[in-house]
């Protein structure tokens, strides 16, 4: 049986919005002001899963990797371009955009549903997807790198309370960062 796992940036403040800037907001950049080494490597602690899970993505956040990580050559760039990517979106995707990516056919929490019968599925930023996903009750843990900034604005994710329970806590990379894995409180 496998999980639904969320991956995330985050502030202190609880921002996820526009971690590297892409989106043109005013606070928007608060990732990237950590060097490139604050968001490079498998800091979520992903491992096998590129390999056995399938990524699972909004339109917007699917385009926006479409163009950053085929030319990269890391190793973990090289296991992100393996990886098995599905995409929430009406529209068809272009083809040979970023290889082994398809739409999912029917409602969202049917395939999520279906999927993590026999594997992990991974959610790598995607607000809107995720938004759905925690309504539904679908999510059972997130992994979140915390930044320590705190930018006042932006979308959340956690805009309603939620209890939930630690599962782990480490320092990594050079900045300082936090990855916090936390999932559904029991009860």
């Amino acid at each position: 049986m496998g999980r639904v796992i969320v991956v995330q940036y985050i502030t202190l403040d609880g921002v996820v919005q526009d971690p590297d800037g892409s989106d043109g907001t005013p606070f928007g950049g608060w990732a990237m002001r950590y060097g490139p080494e604050g968001v490079a490597g498998d800091k979520f602690r992903l491992g096998s899963m590129l390999e056995t899970g399938v990524l699972l993505f909004g339109r917007r956040t699917w385009d926006h990797f479409a163009e950053l990580w085929p030319p990269r050559e890391t190793p973990f760039a090289q296991a992100m371009n393996r990886a098995e990517k599905a995409v929430a979106t009406r529209r068809p995707l272009p083809a040979d955009a970023w290889g082994n990516s398809h739409t999912i056919a029917g409602p969202l929490s049917d395939w999520v549903t279906d999927t993590v019968q026999t594997r992990d599925v991974v959610v790598i930023g995607s607000g809107s997807v995720v938004r759905e996903l925690r309504a539904a009750g679908l999510i059972d843990e997130y992994r979140l790198i915390t930044f320590p900034t705190a930018v006042g604005a932006g979308g959340r994710l956690f805009p309603d309370p939620e209890q939930l329970e630690l599962v782990s806590s480490e320092l990594v990379g050079p900045a300082s960062l936090t990855v916090h894995r936390v999932r559904r409180a029991a009860g």
